[in-house]
């Protein structure tokens, strides 16, 4: 019989309509302000941490519909934004400096809800509000680490060829070597030469001295760089805070911009974003004397850190390794449920620390983190002046031979050695960056923009509504249930999958989509009138007019769908999530303009015998 659907089949397009209805429901909730508290440094909210908030807001009468604890931090829930920011005031004050208090807004999702999975879009900066920075990259401190790790370099080669020199030092933009024989001067000389063509060598034998001056293109390479390898170390960054479509772009010749939509932590991710940190392992200098080093004679091959303890340490000035060598970093636990790093290293690096340790079994070896911290002052240049600041973390003896593969202890707490791994394995800032601008997008105009890319939405539809109605009648109708299903479902669907965003543009597509499902329709109504004129009976000309139409209609959306995905694919930010929904529209009207309607139709109309029919 023509035009009837088995029920399987509609009960199926019923199915998904109700299970895109349930998983849009959360978006109907909203949320609700709140203020979360988080450690710093390695320092975990607890109960005790949360019986503190409790007093503060109690003592301050502060009224408060939730709390809770959960993975270290604590998250308190507000009726309106004046007892939100009077919280974060509160706690801020009474907290310390060990704790970051951040405003906050959190789904107001129903727990049944919650446990199956139901979760709101995730908005985009422009309608949910968030951060965006603006950060410089200290291109001084990018050129002093190069002629570091040239010096390193220059004295490495030059003992691995046997040629002796006096002394290797910076001097300005260059690096000068010494010598002690005209013979090790032109030894070195002709090995320069060849490993380091973009230096500009000049050889003085009177003073027996060699002068590696940096060209100017190679401080414009070292300052170009910085600048792309800080980027792409703040994408892996942003990625492991698992911030949904992120901005990370450059501006300019040292400046970088970050927008961070719906961040949920604000300080933890200023934390992770600017800490320029990274690990050095020295070997500890057993032979020489701490005490004195204490009282500031400390050997010229040595230099003298702290441990987290405080304590004083002497460590061998020569760097075994550094953690530009890093590949992978995790967090863990060892033999004895203490926090532990395991890392992995570049071949460069594996070959380095079996060269290092090989002759030093049974020495003890440190790991020293390092963090470049801003400060208040700026050097004539107008660039900030950043304190580096090194501590020892773990010192354990070189047990045997290490390689690619190895572990550190002592990191801390589980949250630190997290910490420390998620730093590493995103890599070290090839200069220190520190944030010059801040710039908040409050909720209040996030929810205005959301209200006006809604009023767009409900306007569109309502027109479209109006019209399909008054021209297409009762099959209108039908349309117009597809056109509400078919913005159920891209709701829905937004909702389920964890990196879609919706932004202001995406409001836009989803607006381009509303047009483009009803066009499918047009086209099937308009076939059904034709075979109609034409003579034959109405179920045949419903048959015909979705069948011959079909075609058409895939034609046309998979073209759509293909530049909806280069849009998606070479785009970034707004475009991307233009993409998205639109993406996402082209393939839930396909489904409802087609496959809903003529369940509709064909539940209403289908195998029977009509003389006329309202279209």
């Amino acid at each position: 019989m023509l035009n009837r659907y088995p029920l399987w089949k509609t009960l199926m397009v019923a199915f998904i309509v109700a299970i895109g209805a349930l998983y849009a429901t959360p978006n109907l909730y909203g949320e609700d302000p709140a203020v979360q508290v988080s450690g710093l440094r390695g320092v975990e909210a607890n109960v005790a941490t949360l019986d503190t908030i409790k007093a503060n807001l109690t003592d301050n009468n502060i009224a408060f519909t939730g709390i809770v604890l959960e993975n270290g931090q604590v998250l308190t829930r507000f009726n309106n934004t004046e007892d939100q920011l009077k919280a974060r005031d509160v706690l801020d004050d009474k907290l310390g400096k060990k704790y970051s208090v951040a405003l906050n807004l959190t789904p107001a999702t129903p727990d049944w809800l919650a446990v199956i999975g139901g979760t709101p879009m995730k908005l985009g900066l422009d309608l949910s509000g968030g951060v965006s920075f603006l950060m410089e990259v200290n291109m001084k401190e990018a050129i002093n680490k190069a002629k570091v790790g040239m010096v390193s370099d220059f004295r490495g080669d030059l003992r691995n060829e046997k040629i002796r020199y006096r002394s290797v030092k910076e001097d300005g933009n260059a690096i000068v070597v010494k010598f002690r024989k005209v013979e090790d001067l032109e030894k070195a000389q002709s090995l320069l030469k060849k490993r380091y063509r973009d230096l500009l060598l000049r050889t003085d034998e009177d003073t027996l001295t060699i002068n590696a001056q940096m060209t100017d293109q190679m401080l414009k390479e070292i300052r170009e760089y910085a600048l792309q390898q800080n980027i792409t170390i703040i994408r892996n960054r942003v990625n492991e805070l698992g911030v949904a479509e992120p901005l990370v772009q450059r501006q300019g010749k040292k400046h970088i911009v970050i927008e961070l939509p719906g961040v949920q932590d604000t300080a933890k991710a200023k934390e992770i974003l600017n800490a320029t940190a990274t690990i050095e392992f020295r070997l500890v200098d057993t032979e020489g004397d701490l005490s004195a080093a204490i009282n500031g004679r400390i050997p010229a091959s040595s230099i003298l850190l702290k441990e987290k303890d405080g304590k004083p340490i002497l460590l061998k000035k020569r760097i075994m390794l550094t953690g530009d060598h890093i590949t992978d970093a995790k967090s863990g636990f060892d033999e004895y449920s203490r926090p532990q790093v395991n890392i992995s290293l570049d071949s460069a690096g594996g070959s380095k620390m079996s060269n290092g340790t090989k002759s030093n079994i049974g020495k003890p070896m440190a790991t020293v983190f390092i963090e470049y911290k801003p400060t208040d002052r700026r050097d004539p240049e107008g660039n900030l002046i950043f304190e580096k600041v090194q501590e020892v973390i773990s010192v354990a003896t070189i047990q045997s031979r290490l390689g690619k593969s190895f572990r550190i202890t002592g990191a801390g707490s589980q949250t630190e050695a997290h910490n420390l791994a998620l730093l590493l394995r995103a890599g070290a800032l090839i200069a220190p960056i520190t944030i010059v601008e801040e710039r908040t997008v409050g909720p209040t105009l996030g929810a205005e923009n959301v209200q006006l890319g809604f009023q767009a939405i409900l306007m569109g539809f309502g027109l479209v509504f109006i019209f399909m109605i008054i021209y297409y009648r009762a099959f209108g109708v039908v349309a117009n249930m597809a056109l509400g299903a078919n913005l159920v479902l891209i709701i829905g669907v937004m909702s389920l999958i964890p990196g879609a965003t919706l932004t202001l543009p995406g409001m836009a597509g989803i607006v381009l989509t509303v047009g483009m499902a009803v066009d499918a329709n047009v086209l099937i109504f308009e076939r059904i009138r034709e075979e109609i004129r034409e003579g034959k009976s109405i179920q045949q000309a419903i048959h015909q007019g979705y069948d011959a139409a079909f075609s058409t209609i895939i034609d046309a959306n998979i073209t759509t769908l293909i530049a909806a995905l280069i849009l998606f694919a070479v785009g970034t930010g707004p475009v991307k999530g233009f993409a998205v929904t639109l993406s996402i529209g082209i393939l839930t009207s396909m489904f409802t303009s087609v496959i809903g309607t003529r369940a509709v139709v064909n539940a209403v109309w289908g195998g029977k015998s009509l003389k006329k029919l309202s279209i």
